[in-house]
């Protein structure tokens, strides 16, 4: 479809077939439907997160700051920093998208990253948090290399830079195609200026920056979609008698994604959950151990309605929309027709807020891989803390510039999204358990799991991707777990075991 979007003169409410009419039969371009007001909002929005970014910037004095915000984050803000960060493009603009064409399994995303939250808030937030405090660590590779040594660091950090580049790629493709539709600009253009506002205030601001906006961008999403979403999509033909009478049976089948996907979609986002180095930035970055806990819990419960909006939306956009071209955009298609003005565009600001949010904190993360994980430790132990600060402000701007290089290069939001979550959790997520469920892991054991099960996966989608065999159509995760746990117990269990630092020994319950 291009810059311009399907959208509709309005019709009279509840008048359902004129809707669907219209809806078939008029192509405007987006931009002519926002108002002054609307489109003002929009820009007054990417201003105010530039000064905040401005603003953090000058209350930053050490690298803790940067990365971790002094380690003084409260309740409130963890769970804002876990929702705005992982409910993103993929959860609110692809999973509406996915509502609409598949039904309410559409909704599956955001349930599983429910899922991945709950169980991460009652086995490991405690524990991370703890393990922070005593080893003074700021990094998802600083607690792999406590436990087991350098060489495992280094291929933890590679996962985890591929990994978070692509999420802010995913992330930075959604924010370019829907600001395009916005403002009628050109997607190269649109891209542009998302991503350069983006990484202007993340790396100024740091992490700080993020807990700043990150408390803006969620209250927005939160508002827009189930205080400000659900009701207009009720009065504009979206009741419950509505969506229970109108819409195909497969629309209500709870498994109309497709088991073998949905199954590996709870693995590999919850997996996620454990391996992902932005979850333990957060519990280092919490006050105490209880608001580590308590956050993350909190957000588990502001998930939940945000699953119900974003399936009520999208089931309300079939409806409307039947034959709406390209999907990916039927949520700002459904806003810019529906909403009143003003409304409009702060629907619009959250979700691009709900975009923003997630790929300013994965710029920071695949940051700080290459600053703190690569530099300071490997390559100028001795470095001072204004050279890293400076560092990690410059590799804040070449990752963000890298993503946005991936975001014009793919634009399939989802796929890339998935392919980083299994990157991430295939290789990750054996050795990262045995620090909890062994008293001595194997260096040895740890480095082979994780640098097989990056190959295999990797080659895994090159092999799919070239259609080698009908085997490669299995999805990866599967056979990058399998190889993952496959060499982390042979090599601990039946070769010569090393003995690790000894943290998870100091750390037991």
């Amino acid at each position: 479809m291009g810059l311009a979007a399907y959208a509709c003169h309005r019709t009279p409410t509840g008048n359902l077939p004129q809707l669907r009419k219209a809806a078939q039969g008029c192509r405007w371009h987006t931009a002519e439907m926002l108002s002054t007001i609307d489109t003002s909002i929009i820009i007054a929005y990417m201003i105010f997160m530039i000064a905040i970014g401005l603003y953090a910037s000058r209350k930053q004095d050490s690298i803790e700051d940067f990365f971790i915000a002094g380690g003084n984050v409260g309740t409130f803000s963890i769970a804002c920093l876990w929702l705005a960060s992982w409910v993103g493009g993929a959860a609110i603009v692809g999973g509406t998208s996915k509502v609409y064409s598949l039904g309410i399994s559409g909704g599956w995303y955001i349930i599983c990253m429910a899922i991945g939250c709950l169980l991460f808030g009652l086995f490991f937030a405690v524990r991370v948090k703890r393990w922070g405090k005593e080893k003074n660590l700021l990094t998802y590779p600083d607690l792999i290399e406590s436990n087991y040594d350098g060489r495992t660091r280094i291929v933890a950090t590679i996962t985890t830079a591929l990994a978070f580049i692509g999420f802010a790629a995913g992330q930075l493709a959604a924010a370019g195609v829907i600001l395009s539709a916005l403002l009628g600009w050109d997607y190269s253009l649109a891209l542009l200026a998302a991503s350069g506002i983006i990484i202007l205030y993340t790396a100024t601001g740091g992490f700080l920056a993020v807990t700043y906006t990150d408390w803006v961008q969620f209250t927005l999403l939160f508002v827009g979609i189930v205080f400000v979403g659900i009701p207009v999509a009720i009065a504009n033909g979206g009741t419950w008698e509505a969506l229970t009478t109108q819409l195909p049976d497969s629309h209500y089948d709870p498994i109309g994604w497709g088991l073998p996907t949905m199954l590996a979609l709870v693995v590999s986002i919850s997996l996620s959950f454990f391996v992902a180095m932005d979850s333990y930035t957060r519990m280092f970055a919490a006050k105490n151990e209880q608001v580590a806990y308590r956050g993350t819990l909190w957000a588990v419960l502001f998930l939940l309605p945000l699953a119900v909006g974003a399936v009520w939306l999208g089931m309300t956009a079939a409806i409307l929309y039947p034959e709406v071209e390209n999907s990916q955009n039927i949520l700002t298609i459904m806003v810019l027709d529906i909403f009143p003005v003003g409304l409009k565009g702060l629907m619009l600001v959250g979700i691009l807020a709900a975009l923003m949010s997630t790929a300013d904190i994965c710029i920071l993360t695949a940051a700080a891989n290459g600053s703190r994980d690569i530099y300071q430790r490997f390559i100028n132990p001795d470095v001072t803390q204004r050279k890293i600060f400076q560092l990690s402000i410059g590799l804040s701007v070449i990752v963000g510039a890298a993503a946005a290089f991936m975001a014009w290069q793919m634009q399939d939001i989802v796929e890339i999204l998935l392919v980083a979550f299994t990157i991430n959790s295939a290789a990750l997520f054996v050795p990262t358990i045995a620090i909890v469920v062994l008293k001595s892991p194997s260096k040895e054991a740890a480095f082979w799991s994780i640098t097989l099960s990056l190959t295999t996966v990797t080659g895994w989608y090159a092999a799919s991707a070239l259609e080698l065999a009908p085997l490669f159509s299995i999805d990866p995760l599967w056979p990058g777990l399998f190889v993952s746990l496959a060499v982390f117990v042979l090599v601990d269990f039946l070769g010569s075991r090393t003995p690790a630092s000894g943290l998870s020994r100091s750390l037991e319950d």
